[in-house]
């Protein structure tokens, strides 16, 4: 499309509805101007940390979300998601639990994936510039993004859902707006309403300009096209809040000066916290830690047990952020783990929800056969695991497809598979107790196999030699 004559628009051309844009009368703005409702319980859960501006000229945050003010409608909110890599990892959870608590309480949320900006690459929170990325390799992430949200929101639609009528949940790239803009006629319309001093101001442009490598033109101007993104979706969707994380300071003030400078209209933005690992680390892709939400990356299993495996002195702190659990309910949960801290309640309800709504029914329930499996030895377990978690669950395991002989034996099974040296060396490991099958110890080589036992009732079987070395065999002809 062509580029936005900006000093003609006005929202009211765009989007009909004058209610959430009016200037409520004096009284009521004095009135409801203290956090409290929706952003307050979101701040007393620790999900929501910082607000941008602390006060509006026209309207004051609280107020948007106050319904039983006359003329309050639904708002709109976004977060945006860069497609640098083909799937969303924890890091991102908080953002999208933003989105979904609005969208619980009838607020309508859009998740803005970056085709265009990830071309760019956000420099917030990074030391040194990002890969860069083809149009094609973006393009190709974008897609997969969007389908991981729209899987997501479908999760929390089918399993969260709490009897209220929640707003909307919408996906948008973009790329759609910037794939037809003229660079020329973009900077014309758009760049004279940034200044350098304020641009160069950022916390996030002083720290790289400062570093050995210094800042490209394409992430310095980041900024103004997060900011651009804000200004289209208030004037196309009437979006007045942006969520990100609190890294993202910078470019959400970016997005407010440049609303208010065209419209004098007031916007804002809410900061959430970035995930750390035990070592203080930002989790993400590029930090090299991600745990993703892809099950291509992250298998349910493995998600499940990055949340059970967390600290005591987190758990309640991710049960306030990570879940819908009201906080009695947490607080409940607490007070059992004070008596009965070696069950480790809190960790598997925490992982339990999460995994749930990344994965859904379907991934929780593999996550839990495979924690039984591995952890538990459960032989039921095993016997209703299908290929796909047997190998997500043994990632450097061996499979093998091999056909099951009338007598085939122990040993014929190990050495079939390649799992143990030809000759004496071989048949000793099994008799010294180095070889299980199915989690039971064999230790004769003569042994002949037995459906039921050694064979499950799914066609495999999981050997092991030593602690570590696990191979799955699948049986053709059964």
């Amino acid at each position: 499309m062509a580029a936005p004559m900006l000093r003609c628009m006005s929202p009211s051309r765009w989007f009909c509805t004058p209610g959430p844009l009016g200037v409520l009368p004096r009284g009521l703005r004095e009135a409801h101007s203290g956090d409290k409702g929706l952003l307050a319980a979101q701040k007393a859960r620790g999900l929501f940390k910082e607000f941008f501006p602390d006060k509006g000229t026209k309207v004051e945050l609280p107020e948007l979300f106050d319904r039983s003010l006359a003329g309050n409608f639904p708002q709109t909110i976004y977060c945006g998601f860069d497609p640098t890599a083909d799937s969303l990892h924890v890091g991102h959870l908080l953002t999208l639990l933003g989105l979904f608590h609005f969208q619980r309480a009838g607020h309508n949320v859009i998740a803005l994936v970056g085709g265009a900006t990830a071309r760019l690459g956000d420099p917030s929170g990074r030391t040194k510039e990002r890969e860069a990325l083809d149009a094609e390799r973006v393009g190709s992430n974008a897609r997969a993004l969007r389908r991981g949200l729209e899987a997501l929101a479908a999760h929390h639609q089918q399993l969260f859902s709490d009897g209220r009528a929640w707003g909307s949940f919408t996906v948008l790239d973009n790329s759609a707006w910037y794939q037809e803009q003229h660079l020329v006629d973009f900077l014309a319309a758009v760049g004279s309403h940034f200044r350098m001093g304020t641009l160069l101001s950022r916390l996030s442009v002083q720290t790289r300009l400062k570093s050995p490598e210094g800042m490209s033109l394409a992430e310095f101007l980041y900024q103004v096209l997060q900011a651009y993104d804000f200004y289209y979706l208030f004037r196309r969707y009437g979006c007045r809040v942006q969520l990100g994380g609190s890294d993202q300071m910078g470019n959400i003030m970016s997005g407010y000066e440049f609303i208010n400078k065209l419209t004098g209209e007031d916007v804002f933005g809410i900061t959430l916290p970035l995930i750390t690992s035990t070592a203080g680390a930002k989790l993400g892709k590029s930090a090299g830690n991600a745990v993703w939400l892809s099950r291509d990356k992250t298998s349910p299993f493995e998600l499940y047990q990055f949340f059970v495996r967390q600290p005591d002195d987190s758990v309640e702190r991710y049960l306030k952020l990570f879940t819908f659990l009201p906080l009695p309910e947490i607080d409940h949960i607490m007070q059992l783990h004070v008596k009965e801290p070696e069950k480790r309640g809190p960790q598997k309800r925490l992982a339990a929800e999460v995994t749930k709504l990344v994965h859904g029914q379907e991934g929780l329930d593999s996550a839990k056969r495979c924690t039984q499996a591995l952890y538990h030895s459960s032989i039921k377990a095993l016997e209703i695991m299908s290929d796909e978690e047997l190998k997500e669950l043994f990632k450097e395991a061996t499979f093998s497809e091999l056909v099951l002989d009338p007598g085939t034996s122990v040993l014929d099974t190990c050495r079939k598979a390649n799992a143990i040296p030809d000759g004496p060396r071989g048949y000793r490991m099994i008799t010294d107790g180095g070889v299980s099958i199915n989690h039971q110890q064999v230790t004769n080589p003569e042994s002949v196999l037995v459906v039921g036992q050694h064979i499950l009732k799914n066609g495999l079987s999981l050997l092991k030699i030593g602690k570590r070395n696990f191979y799955i065999i699948k049986w053709l002809q059964l």
